[in-house]
């Protein structure tokens, strides 16, 4: 389901949990009350906590936005795979071997100098774990969830993202039963790169619509 800022009305949710903490560091009181939570489950037996850090450790290293980093470079070298996505992305990811709770409905959205795309999930907190791994506090976060929608705009201008006013800006809404990921615009100077040159470029960010792309500039600095 999408949302536009201007005057159409394209239109087109499920959760999660993890924590990162280093031993010593002071807790936030989000963070205070996971792990108690966790230490209470774990000692009732009903959480096996070598399962929960495996988990935990499968969506930071194995599954990620390094994930979303390749489908993107891979639509930047491949015409005919970027027609693919565009068309059916679920079985398009699956080509690279990408998948999985929460990724079951894939829709991509393409970026052009005339469209930029933003993904928010109004109702809860839907989002495409499988390509993008763990979503950000904020996209959770109810002033974002609201914002997006009432004020795109702003809420891309406090991203860093400044747009001319030419643009058109598309809020599409994730749920339970479609999730979407933006595939951005290749930078300029990347003529000749290959694709994992051109999947370090690609930040989850940019894959939410809440950033744009690395610059070759940027990476070399």
């Amino acid at each position: 389901m999408a949302h536009d800022d201007h005057h159409g009305h394209p239109h087109g949710h499920a959760h999660g949990h993890a924590h990162d903490h280093a031993h010593g560091s002071e807790l936030s009181p989000i963070e205070a009350r996971v792990r108690a939570l966790e230490s209470i489950l774990v000692e009732k037996g009903y959480v096996d906590p070598a399962a929960l850090d495996a988990l935990v450790e499968m969506y930071e290293t194995k599954v990620g936005p390094h994930n979303g980093a390749r489908v993107v470079a891979r639509a930047w070298t491949d015409p005919d795979y970027r027609a693919r996505l565009l068309a059916d992305a679920t079985p398009a990811i699956a080509e690279l071997d990408i998948g999985g709770r929460g990724g079951e409905h894939m829709v991509v959205v393409a970026n052009t100098p005339d469209t930029h795309n933003l993904v928010v999930c109004t109702l809860c907190s839907c989002y495409p774990w499988p390509v993008l791994g763990l979503p950000p506090v904020w996209y959770k976060a109810p002033p974002y969830r609201a914002r997006a929608v009432s004020d795109p705009r702003g809420v891309l201008a406090e991203f860093g993202v400044s747009l001319p006013e030419a643009t058109r800006i598309a809020v599409w809404d994730s749920t339970a039963e479609t999730r979407y990921m933006v595939l951005p615009m290749r930078p300029a100077g990347t003529e000749g790169w290959d694709e994992a040159a051109l999947a370090a470029l690609v930040t989850r960010d940019a894959m939410i619509g809440t950033g744009l792309p690395r610059t070759p500039d940027a990476v070399a600095a």
